[in-house]
């Protein structure tokens, strides 16, 4: 494996992290709210879990392309 194909690994690992960390975030605020409202429906649920992952992965992925070493 090439450093190249590591560097592309690690990406792709920390991003779909993310996104898990993200989906779980909005499974738990978006849809208890909506619940406790009244309003979850399978789509409005499936909708906020889904942007929760995007901006979960898409956070993920810029810390770590903030934080890595670049080489000389």
């Amino acid at each position: 494996m090439t450093e190249d194909d590591k560097e592309k690994a690690r990406a792709v690992a920390v991003t779909s992290v993310g996104a898990g960390v993200g989906g779980a975030g909005g499974a738990t605020v978006g849809v208890l709210e909506l619940a406790a409202q009244g309003a979850a429906t399978a789509l409005s649920a499936s909708l906020v879990i889904g942007l929760g992952a995007v901006a979960g992965g898409a956070a993920a992925y810029g810390i770590y392309r903030l934080f890595r070493k670049k080489k000389p």
